[in-house]
């Protein structure tokens, strides 16, 4: 006698879902700012190890507080409201 495989469906939890999109997308003007706010961050830091009063924290100041929130905050013009 042969035996019969048990009939195992998968749960609904299982089954790949598409997420709806949040409004965000990343642009080249995205990645500049990044970019330009991690050389301030990585100049700032060396200048203050080179014993820079002046300098170093307006540099880090301008990375944390300037460049790199504005490049997770601008969006592409194309792009609708956001939530």
């Amino acid at each position: 006698m042969r035996e019969r495989k048990p009939n195992v469906t998968r749960p609904r939890s299982l089954k790949k879902t598409v997420e709806p999109p949040l409004g965000f997308s990343w642009g080249p003007l995205n990645t500049l700012f990044m970019g330009l706010g991690l050389a301030a961050l990585v100049v700032g830091y060396v200048a203050l190890s080179k014993g820079s009063l002046t300098l170093a924290p307006v540099l880090l100041v301008a990375g944390y507080c300037g460049l790199i929130p504005t490049s997770l905050l601008i969006r592409g013009r194309a792009q609708g409201p956001g939530e």
